[in-house]
């Protein structure tokens, strides 16, 4: 379960990183925190990632190791945000290799769930963005996926 000091440590990171695309901080939820939970724990039990039907934006992931591991907030949110690496500026729009990045600095997001579970050698971390980002209509990866230093 994601504890307070994880819950802020998430929220801190996205909201650092949106800070350098002059994006609005995201606030916390926690009526999205408990859906993320249900869903964390639900990934735990089957031993696989995968998304849910939410309604809401939502980014998953997973790490594992035999020696046991502590995630962080910041590693889950990290992790998306290196995708930045990949994204077309110069071709704005969803792809399969950014779509966490560019929900984690989605502008019109306002609100931001997590949830984590472990069994201490593997957990699974699930954000959830409202209202979702990556939507595919005309105009809305330019408007909403900023570069950074824009405002």
């Amino acid at each position: 379960m994601a504890d307070s000091s994880f819950q802020q440590e998430f929220l801190a990171t996205h909201n650092s990183y949106r800070a350098k695309h002059s994006t609005p901080p995201l606030k916390f939820n926690s009526e999205l925190s408990a859906a993320c939970q249900k869903w964390a724990d639900h990934l735990l039990e089957r031993n696989s990632l995968g998304h849910s039907d939410t309604k809401d934006g939502e980014n998953v992931f997973t790490m594992s190791s035999s020696a046991g591991l502590k995630l962080t907030g910041k590693e889950a949110v990290d992790a998306w945000y290196s995708e930045i690496k990949d994204y077309d500026w110069k071709n704005p729009g969803f792809t399969g290799t950014t779509g966490h990045f560019t929900q984690v600095v989605w502008k019109e997001s306002t609100e931001l769930g997590v949830g984590l579970a472990t069994n201490g050698k593997r957990a699974f971390v699930v954000g959830q963005y409202r209202p979702a980002g990556n939507m595919a209509m005309p105009g809305y990866f330019e408007k909403n996926v900023l570069p950074k230093g824009n405002s």
